[in-house]
């Protein structure tokens, strides 16, 4: 799959090039403390600028990944031949569908059991942290680096207060100040992406921590919490904490940009 291109550089050469470049340009950015500057002459137009770079990189280099690993893409390439041979003899065989080509999704699955075989621990490692990659988006990213130093954050679920003083439905879950903090591009989208990064395991959601009342405050005071409790006759606001999981922590070390 890591086919030679003309100047003698493979697919793989190609993602590991792009993933130095979007590393270093993150760093640059934490470095230089970009979102606490917003104020100064000019740093709001480079700022744009960066993040259309910061973009394009991430973009092009889930593309390559895509090329270099994705099955299901080695499934559709393999699906254009008539038959495929068998490689080694521990491999899977792809049978072919009745129209005489491999059917994608049981080619991806027989990519994947291929890959089961010969995948050491780390290999196997690094292929699960890819697939986790390719799903975040860069406000994604932008969280978890402001997770990955362990630190809470307030999170909030607005819910409808029933008659009896329990709850009812859930019009707005994991709010949190943590996008501001890292300085997401959409703001609205905080509790999306803070949902997201639990369902992927590199968020925990955990209980309510006191010390952090004054976010909590502020918290309540954020216009998308504001703009959910108007669709409720009387809201309840359940607080919780999130913080980077195990998963995450380790996930973040192997992907840290300021450690390439």
């Amino acid at each position: 799959m890591n086919a030679e291109r003309p100047n003698g550089r493979g697919a793989t050469d190609d993602v590991a090039d792009l993933a130095r470049r979007a590393g270093q340009l993150a760093g640059w950015a934490a470095r230089t403390g970009f979102a606490l500057g917003r104020k100064l002459p000019g740093v709001e137009t480079a700022e744009r600028s960066v993040r259309q770079v910061e973009r394009q990189l991430l973009t092009e280099l889930r593309r390559r990944l895509d090329e270099v690993d994705d099955p299901y893409h080695a499934a559709l390439t393999a699906a254009s031949a008539m038959h495929r041979p068998a490689a080694v003899e521990a491999t899977v065989t792809l049978v072919p569908a009745r129209d005489n080509h491999a059917e994608p999704l049981r080619a991806a699955m027989a990519e994947l059991l291929n890959h089961s075989i010969g995948f050491g621990r780390e290999r196997a490692r690094e292929y699960f942290y890819a697939i986790i990659l390719r799903q975040l988006t860069p406000d994604e990213a932008r969280i978890l680096s402001a997770l990955s130093d362990g630190s809470p954050f307030p999170a909030v679920d607005v819910v409808e207060r029933t008659g009896l003083g329990g709850n009812g439905r859930v019009v707005l879950r994991n709010a949190s100040t943590v996008g501001k903090a890292a300085g997401v591009s959409l703001p609205d989208q905080v509790p999306g992406y803070v949902t997201r990064l639990i369902g992927l395991g590199l968020v925990d959601l955990d209980e309510e921590v006191p010390s952090l009342e004054t976010q909590y405050e502020i918290l309540l005071t954020d216009e998308t919490v504001r703009e959910a409790e108007k669709h409720v006759r009387r809201a309840k606001f359940v607080r919780r904490t999130i913080h980077v999981s195990r998963l995450g922590a380790q996930f973040w070390q192997a992907c840290d940009p300021s450690l390439g």
